[in-house]
């Protein structure tokens, strides 16, 4: 990421808009501090900064959950954030994670993770447009379940609740949820008898 250049394309851009320092961290990487428009949204600042356009913007109202990426806390636990209708300055000292950061490079060799593989084992893509959503809050999904284990019976629900508010437009939820039970039934301490 070269944010100097890109600070000064979107300097260029938008020259009269008020701008405070923003620093955050995102997939591993310190961010800043630079000068960001007070009013940007972060899907803006994610795409037109950082070239990290793999967070889609779907509603432009937080509702279709396209937009979200991972938020990992101090304390080790994950959550889910939507980059829609959170400004930049939102994430300030923030710690995240978009679609691009999941998977990691080892040996020369990029690993996904086993919900990502999943989704591709299970055929859960279709267009792929909801696709960065629903990785993240799967990975989150999967993080609370480590953190409070279901029983079996309950997964099917528990799975449905967790991601009921990321739609998928070409209504292909079904592989989703098969592709997330199979990774929490093979994650030890995730479901309990």
């Amino acid at each position: 990421m070269n944010q100097a250049m890109d600070q000064e394309r979107v300097t260029q851009k938008y020259p009269t808009i008020e701008r405070k320092p923003l620093t955050l961290t995102i997939n591993g990487e310190k961010i800043g501090p630079i000068e960001v428009p007070i009013t940007m949204l972060m899907i803006d600042f994610l795409h037109e900064y950082l070239d990290l356009t793999g967070t889609h913007f779907g509603c432009g109202q937080g509702v279709c959950h396209a937009c979200t990426v991972m938020v990992l806390h101090d304390d080790g636990s994950k959550s889910e954030s939507r980059t829609c209708v959170f400004g930049a300055h939102y994430f300030s000292g923030k710690n995240i994670v978009t679609i691009e950061g999941h998977a990691k490079e080892q040996e020369g060799k990029l690993v996904l993770t086993p919900i990502q593989q999943a989704f591709i084992d299970n055929f859960s893509f279709q267009c792929g447009y909801c696709a960065p959503g629903f990785v993240a809050g799967a990975t989150v999904f999967l993080d609370q379940l480590n953190r409070t284990p279901v029983k079996r019976a309950h997964l099917e629900k528990a799975i449905e609740d967790a991601l009921n508010d990321h739609i998928c437009r070409c209504t292909g939820y079904v592989r989703y949820y098969e592709a997330i039970r199979d990774v929490a039934l093979a994650t030890p301490g995730c479901v309990i008898d």
